[in-house]
Order: structure tokens, then C-alpha cells, then sequence
């Protein structure tokens, strides 16, 4: 059986002023898609305008990391943000982005939610009505791809407003048996062992299937694979995992 192709996407330019996170020049000779911070949980004006040059320069598609505002806590503290605001502040993320994205030559691809506000938009319809509406005025008219979790408010939203719904999948984390991600404060939410990784994200690449915490079987299918940035070692896991995926016949390619 031929696997589908699949996308290599990473969290980049999580860096502000003099502290930096991710090594971008070194993931981006990897990924196919870069989501970048745009300046709300992480990142700021002079960092995004550096990985949205070295994205256009390696072919690597340009995302916007949308969040809530959130720098002290990057992105991973539960918030309640009302819809109408959110969906301006979503707004503003993608537009600001943009600037440096078209600048570098490109333009912003796709959008895909960060931390909190992506795992609330999993659940809470509102929230991602409002994620959707954001996207919609920063796109005036452009249909950009939505990138989150299959089976998620966020894809459903994003497919009834006739923008592309794209699957999602993670070969660090660890999964519920209703195919969630568990929450990053309970134990054993981020899978560090290396050689673990690189097993589930070639087996999300070509089955379509990962292990739930439990340890049952559960479908997982995704057209992009994310590989973490901010985890020691996270260059040479995202290099063994791409090698893995080449040896296992698995085109590595952006998203359609």
C-alpha cells in the first residue's frame, strides 16, 4: 500500500528580543510549513521578519501561529477571551505576518492556533467560530487552509465557512482514547523518547494510527505532521523522523 503523502510543520520563531527558543534556520532544512509566532505568545517583529525570510528562501510555506495574548505564559494559559475580540486579535496576528511575509516574497499560507487556544478550540464552538472569523477578515476573500486537530469545532468551523480543513497529527503526544491530546500538565502528556517518536510519527504517516496513553489503537489521520521545536534535541528528532519517512516510501510535501 502507497502511503499518502504528508506535511512536516513546526512551531518557529518563538523567540523575543534577546531570547531565543527554537533553532529555525536548522528546522527549516527540514519542515515543509513553518507556523510562526506572531508576536502573542512568542515572537516579535524583528524574529518574524528573520524566519519569514529563511522560509521563502528554503521553499518552506509560511503559517500564522495564532494565539492568545498571552507572552507571560506562552500561549498555555486557559483564558476567556470574548468572541468579537478574539476574532480581531486573530486578525491582527495574521496581518501582521503578512507584512513580513510578503516582503520575504511569499505570502501567509495557512493558519493554525497555539497552545491554549488551540486545544480549547477542539471543544468550545464559540471559540472557534471566532478563530474562523478572524482568519476571514485577515484573508479578505482569500480561502487560507485551517490546520488543528481532526474531529475538532476549529476544522468543522472552518469547513462550513468553505476554508480548507486540514488534519493534524503528533508524534510527541500523547493521545486520549477519543483520539485528544492529553493535557500537558498530566504525566506523560510529551513523548521524550526519542526512538518512541520517531516509531508513532512514521506509523501516523502511513496507517494512519497511533497508540492512546491506554495503549489501544486509535485512527489518527492527518495530512501534516508536527514536529515540536522547543524540546532538547528537536533538530536531530525532526531530521531522524523526515529520514524515517523517506525510508518508509513516505513522500514529504507540503499540504494541497
Amino acid at each position: 500500500m502507497t502511503a499518502p503523502p504528508i506535511d512536516l510543520n513546526a512551531d518557529l520563531g518563538e523567540g523575543f528580543g534577546h531570547w531565543t527558543l527554537t533553532d529555525d534556520a536548522a528546522l527549516l532544512t527540514v519542515v515543509t510549513s513553518a507556523n510562526v509566532a506572531c508576536g502573542f505568545h512568542a515572537g516579535d517583529a524583528a524574529t518574524m521578519r528573520r524566519v519569514c525570510d529563511l522560509a521563502a528562501e528554503r521553499g518552506v510555506r509560511i503559517g500564522a501561529q495564532v494565539s492568545y495574548r498571552d507572552l507571560a505564559g506562552f500561549g498555555r494559559r486557559a483564558m476567556d477571551v470574548p468572541a468579537g475580540e478574539l476574532a480581531a486579535e486573530v486578525a491582527y496576528q495574521i496581518g501582521a505576518l503578512e507584512v513580513f511575509a510578503r516582503a520575504a516574497g511569499a505570502r501567509v499560507a495557512y493558519v493554525k492556533p497555539h497552545g491554549a487556544l488551540y486545544n480549547r478550540v477542539v471543544h468550545d464552538e464559540e471559540q472557534a467560530a471566532a478563530v474562523v472569523d478572524g482568519i476571514l477578515l485577515a484573508g479578505h476573500g482569500t480561502r487560507l487552509p485551517v490546520l488543528g486537530l481532526p474531529g475538532s469545532r476549529l476544522l468543522a468551523a472552518a469547513a462550513g465557512a468553505g476554508l480548507p480543513a486540514v488534519e493534524e497529527a503528533f508524534g510527541d503526544r500523547a493521545y486520549t482514547r477519543a483520539g485528544t491530546l492529553v493535557p500537558r500538565g498530566e504525566d506523560g502528556a510529551v513523548v521524550t523518547e526519542p526512538r518512541a517518536v520517531v516509531e508513532r510519527s512514521v506509523r501516523l504517516a502511513r496507517y494512519g494510527m497511533v497508540a492512546s496513553r491506554g495503549g489501544e489503537d486509535i485512527a489518527v489521520r492527518a495530512r501534516s505532521l508536527c514536529l515540536h521545536g522547543d524540546t532538547p534535541g528537536a533538530v536531530e528528532l525532526a531530521r531522524r523522523v523526515r529520514a524515517e519517512l523517506d525510508r518508509a516510501g513516505v513522500a514529504v510535501r507540503a499540504f494541497a
